[in-house]
């Protein structure tokens, strides 16, 4: 992903954009995987999830001062909402991104 394209989507969209960063050997991002997707599909049309392979997108990942995976980081129109790293149950994640939509 060219890095203008992933500033556009974090700076331009309407909905609130989850960036997601991961990397294929992640066990743990790979466990998130399928929660991030249902968390997605429950909250269509108020937030896109936007997935970064940092071994691709090194800079997106030194940016944002991303130090361990997985880690995830609400934008709104470019600000920062709320980042975590980790692991997190369905309902964790849940409550965190209702805070904020």
């Amino acid at each position: 992903m060219a890095k203008k394209k992933f500033h556009d989507i974090i700076a331009k969209s309407e909905e609130a954009v989850l960036v997601d960063f991961y990397a294929d050997w992640c066990g743990p991002c790979q466990t998130m995987s399928p929660i991030v997707q249902e968390v997605a599909n429950e909250f269509a049309g108020k937030v896109k999830v936007l997935k970064v392979n940092i071994d691709k997108n090194q800079q997106a990942a030194l940016n944002f001062a991303v130090r361990s995976i997985p880690h995830f980081i609400l934008f709104k129109k470019g600000k920062i909402l709320w980042r975590k790293g980790g692991l997190m149950t369905k309902r964790e994640l849940v409550s965190n991104l209702k805070g904020y939509l």
